[in-house]
């Protein structure tokens, strides 16, 4: 069985486990805590192990993330500091093994002192490791979509990706190019119902085409079963009567609706429009 899809959980017990038991030993050289020097053995040697085993889990998963074009650099960066990071616990993962020797117990106080100056020194690292994978994964896409193997992981990234640009050229004022990329989504995804309703918002909004969108919107019943559909439904529906011409019709269809979805902004703004 391959480590890759076991780094996510193993990288978040390394988190918690090194940062609490560099805590932990801290507050153990003040004396006030017993507790706290068994706990921060505990947690640091078992916290590296766990590093260890997610420097193995994140090199087995770099492999597909690195060939994304792009993103080789940001995944060779954290695991230059995620295997930095290892090797500073091993150092202190040997302090305090050390401290443990009866053989020792003369320098216990300075070996363990010396484990937390570098534990907090591989906190710094560590810190910095979790930053830049969380990078990888919100800036790169790092693994979304792949980790499971699952093409169906795949599309819904693929769906993922022309939502957010299309909304991003929207927003800059490029309405053309986000009427493309959601054209991109209704042709891979022809029966989706969310896609559908984005190509009727995109009529709307991008191509200001009100009666290319009353047509759209003829592929939805009357009465969906569903609230959301009927509320999201009706709301484009009425956009579409307004954009064609129809204040009337759109005024009735909203005030019907109001009645099911009282109180809601939505449609009192589109009814304060149409006055």
């Amino acid at each position: 069985m391959s480590l890759a899809a076991l780094h996510p959980q193993v990288v978040h017990f390394v988190i918690a486990l090194l940062f609490a038991g560099v805590l932990a030993r801290c507050v153990s050289l003040t004396g006030r805590a017993p507790f706290t020097g068994p706990a921060a053995a505990v947690l640091l040697l078992v916290g590296t192990g766990a590093a260890v085993l997610a420097v193995q889990s994140g090199t087995a998963a770099h492999g597909p993330v690195e060939r994304v074009p792009g993103a080789r650099a940001a995944v060779m960066q954290h695991q230059e500091w995620g295997e930095r990071t290892r090797n500073i616990f091993l150092v202190v993962a040997a302090l305090e093994i050390a401290a443990l020797v009866p053989a020792v117990s003369r320098w216990r106080k300075g070996v363990l002192a010396a484990s937390a100056l570098a534990g907090l020194g591989g906190t710094v690292s560590l810190y910095q490791a979790a930053d830049l994978g969380g990078d990888l994964v919100y800036a790169y896409a790092g693994g979304v979509g792949i980790r499971s193997g699952d093409p169906a992981d795949v599309g819904r990234l693929l769906v993922a990706g022309l939502y957010h640009q299309a909304m991003l050229e929207r927003k800059g004022g490029k309405p053309a190019d986000a009427a493309q990329l959601i054209g991109q989504l209704a042709q891979r995804y022809p029966d989706d119902t969310s896609v559908r309703l984005l190509v009727v918002e995109s009529l709307l909004v991008d191509q200001h085409d009100g009666k290319a969108a009353l047509a759209a919107l003829q592929w939805f019943p009357a009465a969906p079963d569903s609230r959301f559909l009927r509320f999201r439904v009706g709301l484009l529906r009425a956009d579409a009567l307004a954009a064609t011409g129809m204040a009337d019709s759109a005024r009735l269809l909203l005030q019907a609706m109001s009645a099911e979805f009282s109180n809601n902004g939505a449609i009192r703004d589109r009814l304060a429009k149409l006055k």
